[in-house]
């Protein structure tokens, strides 16, 4: 048996994970970015979210937000709220929503290279 994968969109992607304490921990949120950015304009990107449903899901409604748009902040809000529009979360765990959109909002800055790991700027940019 042979398994084909798509060629990558781009070679810079991040996954960042949010928990309540040690690497081996469940992610309370979590997100995979990847995102091809050409002129300060994204031009293909993936977004996968984990720990906020039963299993990881791609956001086609974020990935199409940033297609054509500037690599920016206010950008990458925007395809937080597209991916999470439909979300319909349970009282003992609301608090997800806002925590993934932040999650979303810092995996894109660090695929964009706008940030690093630790949110500090590397183009003028604050995550």
């Amino acid at each position: 048996m042979a398994l084909t994968l798509p060629a990558p969109i781009a070679e810079n992607g991040v996954y960042l994970k949010v928990r309540d304490r040690e690497s081996y921990e469940f992610a309370l949120s979590s997100c995979a970015a990847v995102l091809d950015v050409q002129d300060g304009k994204v031009k293909a990107a993936r977004v996968a979210l984990g720990g906020v449903g039963t299993k990881p899901w791609r956001s086609p409604e974020a990935e199409a937000t940033l297609i054509g748009q500037p690599a920016t902040r206010e950008t990458f809000e925007t395809a937080a709220r597209a991916a999470l529009q439909h979300a319909h979360p349970l009282p003992q765990n609301a608090f997800k929503v806002p925590l993934t959109a932040r999650v979303i909002v810092r995996a894109l800055m660090q695929a964009a290279g706008l940030v690093d790991e630790a949110g500090n700027s590397i183009q003028g940019e604050q995550a």
